[in-house]
């Protein structure tokens, strides 16, 4: 009979900041993926967290923030717009009622039928019964109004939202304050 326990999570598949040869934020990768190209001289490691990696020939710090050796020209710096980068954006947050939760819908704030584009400024998180209320209408029609005005998010703003507890190191690569740090779960 196979156990039912969940795998533990490794620390190699932690997150890793990734930074460019000037310190602006690139993406994130995984410490295996990170501890690899430190290994290959390829990157230098900036901040570390409490953990140990060891194997036969040698031992070091987990890293927690890398900087490239090279300069990376990033020719399209522009976050993929997905449901799941949506939902990410909008925090799991219905942009009409301020109702959480991990079942939502999108909605589009002109609706399709109405020549309303799939962009980042024209689809919102919505949850149920704001997506059945509101329907094929627009805003004026609908009588609803939205919480934030939907925009692009930039990548530095991507990246905070998978900051943790213990990736406080990550902060300042990310001009993030004690008061932006205090509210990540």
């Amino acid at each position: 009979m196979k156990s039912l326990k969940k795998p533990i999570k490794s620390i190699l598949n932690k997150q890793v900041l990734v930074l460019n040869q000037n310190y602006h934020p690139l993406l994130i990768c995984t410490a295996k993926r990170a501890i690899s190209l430190a290994f290959l001289g390829k990157v230098e490691v900036v901040e570390n967290y409490k953990h140990k990696v060891s194997s036969p020939s040698f031992t070091m710090n987990l890293p927690s923030v890398v900087k490239l050796d090279k300069f990376v020209k990033v020719k399209d710096n522009k976050i993929v717009l997905s449901r799941k980068n949506i939902l990410k954006r909008d925090q799991h947050q219905c942009q009409y009622c301020l109702k959480k939760g991990e079942s939502m819908t999108i909605d589009h704030v002109i609706p399709k039928d109405k020549k309303g584009p799939d962009s980042w400024e024209n689809l919102v998180t919505c949850c149920h019964q704001c997506n059945i209320l509101k329907g094929s209408s627009n805003l004026k029609e609908s009588g609803m109004t939205l919480i934030r005005k939907p925009k692009q998010p930039t990548r530095i703003n991507y990246i905070r939202q998978f900051v943790k507890r213990d990736q406080s190191s990550w902060k300042p690569y990310l001009y993030m304050g004690n008061q932006e740090l205090s509210a990540i779960a």
